[in-house]
C-alpha cells in the first residue's frame, strides 16, 4: 500500500471539543488536510518542540527520545495506518541499526515523538479519502493561539495581554515561565515576541 507523506500545517484550539486542540496534517504533494483532535498536553508537547522552547525538566516525549538515544534506537517514521469509528491508529517504526520494530502508539503521542526525532509522518490513501478535507488556501495560521480558549482570546484582546511589557521584560518573563514549567504562559509570551519581530 502506497504511503502518503504528511506535514504539520496547523495546531489550534478546537472549536468543537472543549479542552482539546485540532492538529492539522497536510498532504505534502496535494491540497488535502487531515484534522485530528488531540489533548492539550500532547498539543503543548508538539508546540514546545516545534518552537524549540526548552522546558526546565524533560517532558514525557523528551524522556522517550533520551532513552531511545541512550540505547541507540531511532524512530525512522510514523505511520497513521488505520481509522476506526473516528479514532486514528498509528505506529512508530523504530530501528537499532540491526532490526526494525513497529510500536503501536496514540496518534498524538506519535506526532509528538516524530517532531523530536525529526522523522517523516505518513498515512494511506484510504484514510485521507475518508477523513481528509480539501483546503483552498491556508485556513490555518501555523500554531496560532495554541494555548488560548475563546474566552482567553477575548480577555487577551481586551487587556492587551503582554503587549504593554517591553521586549526585555518579555524575555525575562519567558525565562521565568519556562523555569516554573508554565508552558501555556511561555507560549503566549513567545507569541507576543514573534508578533513584534514580524512587525
Amino acid at each position: 500500500m502506497k504511503k502518503i507523506k504528511l506535514d504539520i500545517v496547523g495546531l489550534s484550539y478546537s472549536q468543537t471539543q472543549s479542552g482539546a486542540y485540532a492538529l492539522v496534517l497536510g498532504e505534502v504533494s496535494g491540497r488535502r488536510r487531515l484534522p485530528i483532535i488531540i489533548g492539550s498536553f500532547e498539543a503543548q508537547a508538539i508546540a514546545i518542540e516545534i518552537e524549540k522552547m526548552t522546558p526546565s525538566r524533560p517532558l514525557t516525549h523528551d524522556l522517550f527520545k533520551s532513552i531511545g538515544e541512550a540505547y541507540h534506537i531511532s524512530v525512522q517514521e510514523i505511520i497513521i495506518y488505520n481509522l476506526v469509528d473516528g479514532i486514528f491508529y498509528s505506529k512508530l517504526i523504530c530501528s537499532d541499526g540491526k532490526k526494525i520494530v513497529e510500536i503501536d502508539a496514540r496518534t498524538s503521542d506519535a506526532i509528538a515523538i516524530a517532531v523530536r526525532f525529526d522523522c517523516p509522518i505518513y498515512t494511506y490513501e484510504f484514510i485521507l479519502s475518508t477523513a481528509g478535507i480539501v483546503i483552498e488556501g491556508n485556513d490555518f495560521v501555523y500554531l496560532e493561539n495554541i494555548n488560548e480558549t475563546p474566552e482567553e482570546k477575548t480577555t487577551a484582546a481586551a487587556t492587551g495581554g503582554f503587549a504593554t511589557l517591553s521586549t526585555d521584560e518579555l524575555k525575562t518573563k519567558l525565562q521565568e515561565a519556562l523555569a516554573e514549567e508554565s508552558y501555556e504562559k511561555a507560549a503566549k509570551i513567545r507569541d507576543e515576541l514573534n508578533r513584534r519581530k514580524a512587525s
